[in-house]
């Protein structure tokens, strides 16, 4: 064994399906049974985050040239990382020699990795498409660069110089909810390769980063790795313990750097674009009985500005935004009485986008969602402009937005704005803020919110968030109808953010009924919710198959305002594993509660009566290692379903043909029927994604899909070249379909619904 150094499952919220049940014995009963099970957990002794001694990073004297071989004698002059196994096994044998370098001039931070293979021919390379991951061997740095331990910006490559940045928000507690893996920024990288392993370097703009710097001095979070995916080893400099999910990229505990002689510039990024195209869609003519095409030619300038005025403080302006190549929304499939959540995709909103978050509580809701902006039932809205100021003052972090949308059909000009503050209070862990938005139309209607909130870490990995929010709407304040408890939501949560041994969240959140925040994301009002989870997880030994084991239960309760009655409820036993080669494993029961006061559809055809209902289910999951080229993932539940039963059907795989091809599918079945009603429902919801790229310059993507329930197949097709870092050329083709033309009234749908295609260029000036 060779030693260079001698001396997932996330919880998903999203749908309200999973939502526990109303009997307090049972949980009680439940929890009490399981944290009685002897399970021992891996002792890793006591770990303080933020407790380890800074470290001064090198200043290079010479130049380095990016080229991926890792030969000048200033790399030689950089001492490596002493690094520890991660993963499989915490501070296991490490197998392949690696030595990470990371160093700084005045302009870049530079990172090298020399990555050995005592076989090359374990090196997983599968992808040349950027920001698509898809079980690559990568090489990877996390910098939390306000040293704030809430936020980071996560650099990493593969062996094929493929690049993907994230920015990491609430110090990654929310597993994958928290990586905004929709943010770009401006960086190179270049590797190598050869019989000994492979070679990479990276070069990050300073400038991309955002810091506060004290007379040029600088202090960061830093976290660097390497993970191999033929043997799921993860290698780790700081030592940081297997303690939280998704520790390998958590702000707070990351090791502190400093870099000296940092001083700001204030280069200047003007982006133009200009896009070109047409578009068809389908409309009924004047008589109402058929339909007809109406075709738009586009022609469109407009214009991106972003300014440093600080080296801690942003300036981003935008004019004419347009959005063209972004990527189709995921379909989704509703069998609830309630709304869906779709994430923001649109790169304008993805800078610094966690200072804006201010989530409150109950499975997602939020003060502020930037997708209410500029999108309307999914349709977008011309954005006249706007502008965005993120960054730090003093001690407090600042996040300003201010957006217009142009009138289109009956749908107002709007204005949305966002002031956002936040700062350190007690210990570096611990916050307190506030969020303001605004949602003014041209018609005298407005809409405001506030919100107040703070997150406390008590001791250790306890800790107490606190929030407040409230709504002044014209329609409610004109009528006189204004009552502050209504229209406020309040939410309290205690959580042990520590995945080894007993863990646990305890949320209570109360929404008024007139809460409506205009910009922002809620899905039930004039509710209290209760949230008692407890989990226990044991992280194995070097000699057992299994990596951890986990056991728990999830559960919540929903209780109207009114009358305390409850209305909805879920408990979710469960038992899940992980091995030591990254396949994992889902078993467990669901116990949902339901109490419909009102009817509502599940399709055109099939509608849930009112009534009061208990069902169960079975639910199994299954997920293979990311190593395998031919990756399939598959979900089944089966169980009675209100006053029914539903069967669903969820797989998909990931199939690399090659580092040039990579193919993707899932497939959704929901079989649900009422016998007693004699009504059934057969919901099929399919995807395809196939990317390919010849290199890392020309790619493209195609997006299939079909939902049966909205009766819609739609394609989504985009051609990139990428010239150079703020240098692209888009060709995108979108394409709606109608599955069902028959209509019970009205004429019948044409075959497609819409089609657009349009060409995109933008280029970066920097002055």
């Amino acid at each position: 064994m060779y030693n260079p150094f001698p001396a997932q499952l996330a919880r998903n919220h999203d749908n309200p399906q999973r939502q526990v049940g109303p009997m307090k014995p049972l949980m009680l009963s439940v929890c009490l049974s399981f944290l009685a099970q002897p399970l021992a957990a891996q002792t890793n002794g006591d770990y303080a985050p933020g407790a380890q001694p800074p470290i001064k990073l090198h200043r290079l004297s010479q130049p380095i040239q990016l080229d991926g071989i890792i030969d000048e004698p200033a790399w030689q002059a950089v001492d490596p990382f002493p690094l520890v196994m991660y993963q499989p096994t915490y501070k296991g044998a490490m197998t392949e020699r690696t030595e990470i370098r990371v160093a700084y001039d005045d302009d870049y931070l530079y990172v090298s990795g020399q990555l050995y293979h005592v076989d090359p021919g374990n090196l997983r390379t599968n992808s040349f498409y950027r920001d698509r991951w898809s079980g690559d061997e990568t090489f990877a740095i996390v910098l939390d660069t306000f040293n704030d331990n809430e936020n980071a910006l996560w650099f990493y490559t593969t062996a094929l110089g493929t690049r993907f940045d994230i920015a990491v928000a609430d110090d990654a507690a929310n597993g994958r909810a928290s990586n905004n893996r929709n943010w770009n920024t401006f960086w190179d990288v270049a590797t190598t390769r050869t019989d000994e392993g492979w070679f990479a370097e990276m070069r990050i703009p300073f400038n991309s980063l955002g810091f506060q710097d004290e007379n040029g001095r600088v202090v960061m979070g830093m976290i660097v790795y390497r993970w191999m995916a033929h043997n799921n080893h993860r290698y780790i400099f700081p030592d940081i313990p297997p303690r939280w999910e998704r520790g390998s990229n958590k702000p707070s505990v990351a090791q502190d750097v400093i870099l000296e002689g940092v001083y700001s510039r204030k280069p200047v990024y003007v982006t133009p674009y200009g896009l070109g195209g047409a578009r068809r869609i389908s409309e009924l003519d004047p008589s109402e009985t058929a339909y007809r095409f109406k075709d738009d030619f586009t022609r469109e300038i407009g214009l991106d500005v972003k300014y440093n005025l600080t080296n801690n403080l942003t300036l981003d302006a935008t004019v004419n935004t347009d959005f063209a190549q972004v990527e189709a929304d995921d379909e989704q499939i509703n069998l609830t009485r309630f709304s869906l959540f779709f994430p923001e995709k649109r790169q304008f909103f993805q800078e610094r986008s966690g200072i804006f978050e201010f989530d409150t509580g109950a499975n997602g809701s939020r003060l502020f969602h930037s997708r209410r902006i500029g999108l309307v039932d999914g349709q977008p809205i011309r954005i006249l402009g706007g502008s965005r100021l993120v960054g730090r003052v003093g001690e407090w972090d600042i996040g300003l937005l201010n957006m217009q949308t142009a009138k289109e059909g009956g749908i107002p000009a709007e204005n949305f704005g966002v002031l956002r503050l936040r700062r350190k209070v007690f210990n570096p862990f611990s916050t307190v803020g506030g969020l303001a938005t605004s949602r003014i139309d041209a018609d005298g209607g407005y809409n405001l919110a506030y919100g107040i909130d703070g997150i406390v870490r008590i001791v250790g990995d306890e800790y107490l968030t606190t929030k407040w929010a409230q709504t002044l709407d014209k329609d409610r304040l004109d009528a006189g109808a204004f009552n502050f408890l209504d229209a406020g939501r309040f939410m309290l949560k205690w959580e042990r953010r520590n995945i080894q041994g007993l863990s646990y969240e305890l949320e209570v959140t109360r929404s008024g009924a007139d809460y409506n925040p205009a910009a922002g994301f809620v899905r039930r009002r004039d509710v209290t919710f209760l949230s008692p989870d407890v989990n226990y997880q044991s992280f194995r030994g070097a000699d057992s198959r299994f990596r951890r084991i986990w056991v728990g239960n999830w559960s919540n309760m929903y209780l109207r305002n009114e009358d305390g009655s409850v209305e909805s409820a879920w408990l979710h036993p469960f038992y899940w594993f992980e091995t030591k080669g990254g396949a994992t494993v889902l078993l467990s029961t669901a116990h949902t509660y339901e109490d419909t006061r009102m009817s509502f559809p599940l399709s055109k055809e099939v509608r849930v009566p009112i009534g009061s209902y208990w069902f169960h289910d079975l639910w199994i999951e299954a997920n293979p290692p990311d190593r395998w080229f031919f990756r399939p993932d598959v979900t089944f539940r089966t169980g009675t379903f209100y006053d029914g039963w539903k069967t669903t059907l969820s797989t998909g795989a990931t199939w690399n043909l090659s580092r040039h091809f990579e193919l993707r599918g899932t497939y959704e079945l929901n079989l649900i029927r009422f016998p007693d009603r004699d009504q059934q429902l057969d919901a099929h919801l399919g995807q395809v994604r196939i990317q390919a790229a010849l290199n890392t310059h020309l790619s493209a993507t195609a997006f299939l899909q079909y939902n049966s329930v909205a009766d819609v197949f739609i394609v989504n097709t985009r051609i990139r070249y990428h010239f150079g870092e703020g240098h692209d050329l888009w060709v995108v083709f979108n394409e709606g379909f109608n599955t069902e033309r028959h209509q019970p009234f009205g004429p019948m749908l044409p075959v497609t619904d819409s089609r657009a295609i349009l060409l995109k260029y933008t280029y970066t000036f920097i002055w």
